[in-house]
């Protein structure tokens, strides 16, 4: 007698918002017989996506989470009894998402695995909000670098010259402070150009803009996680902005002119 082994796929669900989802990673969660997903993914829209069943096994700070031990058990199990599985993860499942860790684990037990690649929020938080990671005479290249990292996050500021790059900060809106007084401990400015932004393609979107020095003195929304972007990039939301604003006013006097135009006639 033949035993049936199923699948389980990694998905990346992007930032926030499902209509940022690839193609493939919506048609391996409609296919799914068992879907075991992030605490930031949209719940109720998931449930209207699939038949599968759906069980949250994210972790949120301060908060309690699913061990990543049981979901690898979960993976596996499930995977044995013949099920299509889906661990469907905020952004990309290989940029602070665990992702190869639980590829890792379904090799050594034998499950086929394949990865679906996701809108990293790294770039799409920054982006949503009008901010390039990159931009031409402004930054050649950005760091994604976790805010929680400890010595690991010296290590990488210690590979870069300071102000030379864009930075890109995941998991650190609660030691923002913190994280300032280290960056300019590694020789960032203070009035290095900063930005905050939070629940990026969700509901809860908020943004922030201003120096390096004041992030500890915003109040993004309680709960509710988020970036930290340190560069002259920044400069760019403000333009776009600016340029939004103008844009609008333009068309108001347009079509303020053309009302009278027509009461005239």
């Amino acid at each position: 007698m033949s035993v049936v082994v199923g699948s389980v796929s990694l998905v990346g669900a992007g930032p926030g918002d499902p209509e940022l989802w690839t193609v493939r990673g919506l048609k391996r969660v409609q296919e799914a017989d068992l879907v075991l997903y992030d605490a930031l993914i949209d719940a109720e829209a998931l449930r209207r996506l699939t038949n599968a069943q759906c069980f949250c096994v994210g972790k949120r700070a301060g908060r309690a989470s699913v061990r990543q031990e049981t979901i690898y058990r979960l993976m596996i199990r499930a995977a044995k009894e013949g099920k299509r599985v889906v661990r469907l993860k905020g952004g990309d499942p290989f940029v602070f998402g665990r992702g190869a860790e639980e590829a890792l684990e379904l090799a050594r037990a034998g499950i086929a695995c394949e990865v679906v690649p996701g809108v990293t929020t790294a770039v799409a938080a920054a982006e949503l909000a009008g901010i390039p990671v990159t931009h031409r005479g402004l930054s050649s290249g950005f760091l994604v670098i976790a805010g929680h990292a400890g010595e690991a996050f010296d290590a990488s500021l210690n590979a870069v010259h300071p102000n030379s790059i864009t930075l890109v900060v995941m998991m650190g809106m609660a030691v923002r402070q913190v994280i300032d007084e280290r960056l300019q401990t590694h020789g960032w400015a203070a009035d290095s150009r900063a930005a905050l932004v939070c629940g990026a393609a969700t509901r809860d979107e908020w943004a922030w803009t201003g120096r390096l020095q004041d992030v500890g003195s915003a109040t993004p929304p309680e709960g509710v996680p988020g970036v930290l972007v340190v560069g002259e990039v920044v400069q760019i939301r403000e333009a776009l902005n600016a340029a939004t604003r103008d844009l609008k006013i333009n068309h108001e006097e347009y079509e303020e002119h053309e009302a009278k135009k027509t009461q005239t006639l």
